[in-house]
């Protein structure tokens, strides 16, 4: 089959999912169907939203197919009805058998991470917040268990200090869709690898899981190390953001921090205790040293730097971060 001829469905639903799309259509394959979530309501207006993949989709005017349920008649009619011979999927949800089973080349994933490691939803934060030095993207083509298919190709990329999530979530979106291009172009001359994922897991080394990330995934505990409160923080950061307490004897305010750096050192302060001239910089006591923040969001205002947040706080020496457990 030539690349012309080559008919393409593909899913997604976020930004990350975006720029392969883009790329595939300014190289001239044939997407003859774009297959996202429903609108939904959001924000404080409930107004309804349509996906970035819809959005970018309607402004190329691609077929769009919005399925409330993949395993709805009428929608696997349309689906077959596109006569995909290859599916292309880049951050959306799990499918059933009757979809990625439909075209006779099979349907392929982009994962942001080198599988198996970081199998699940969140591979870009859990490799952060872990502190691995380095993480990547993967295709591989779906088949029963989530994440768990033939390898076809990988591209690695390393997690370096000052990187956070939003950062490496670029990196790998841009990467990522070269990957996806690779690929396609791989299977349309039937020329390309299926790794088995066990045979890619060294020895002595551990496997590590991505799983959905809530809220108490997101809270700090000044109790642990400083190298993991800020690979936590930046794993985290710019979302869901990680989040904290400070209080005093009147009050207790929360605080989304975004962007820190370590700074070991030894001290008698215990953790949790504030260190600030109240004007340029703000250190939390931790064991190993201190962590200083340096954006931040108080809740109910707007995300700010260190500076400003200072000047609108008054008697920040007063409070102290809480090292209670997560809820």
């Amino acid at each position: 089959m030539d690349k012309d001829g080559l008919r393409i469905v593909y899913m997604g639903t976020p930004d990350f999912a975006v720029e392969p799309l883009k790329k595939l259509l300014k190289n001239s394959y044939n997407i003859v169907g774009v297959i996202t979530n429903p609108d939904k309501p959001a924000g404080r207006g409930q107004k309804m939203q349509e996906s970035a993949v819809k959005k970018f989709a309607v402004s190329h005017d691609l077929k769009i197919l919005q399925p409330e349920k993949f395993r709805d008649e009428t929608f696997l009619n349309e689906l077959r009805d596109l006569q995909a011979d290859l599916q292309i999927v880049a951050a959306f949800k799990m499918l059933p058998e009757v979809v990625w089973n439909m075209p006779k080349l099979g349907t392929f994933n982009l994962h942001a991470s080198l599988l198996p490691q970081y199998r699940g939803a969140a591979p870009i934060n859990w490799a952060i917040i872990n502190g691995d030095p380095k993480t990547g993207v993967s295709t591989f083509f779906l088949t029963h268990d989530i994440d768990t298919g033939n390898v076809i190709y990988q591209e690695e990329v390393d997690i370096n200090e000052d990187d956070n999530a939003g950062t490496i979530h670029d990196k790998l979106m841009h990467i990522g869709s070269d990957l996806v291009i690779k690929t396609v172009d791989s299977i349309i001359a039937n020329n390309y690898p299926r790794i088995n994922q066990k045979d890619l897991v060294k020895v002595d080394t551990k496997v590590k899981h991505a799983p959905k990330i809530f809220k108490n995934d997101c809270k700090i505990d000044w109790t642990k190390s400083i190298e993991s409160i800020h690979n936590l923080i930046r794993g985290l950061s710019p979302y869901p953001a990680s989040w904290t307490e400070i209080s005093n004897e009147q009050e207790t305010i929360q605080l989304k921090i975004f962007k820190t750096y370590k700074e070991v050192k030894d001290h008698n302060f215990e953790p949790g205790e504030i260190y600030t001239d109240e004007k340029t910089f703000l250190k939390v006591a931790v064991n190993d040293g201190f962590i200083q923040i340096k954006e931040l969001q108080q809740a109910g205002k707007k995300r700010m730097d260190i500076h400003n947040f200072l000047r609108g706080f008054q008697g920040i020496k007063n409070y102290k971060f809480s090292t209670k457990a997560k809820l």
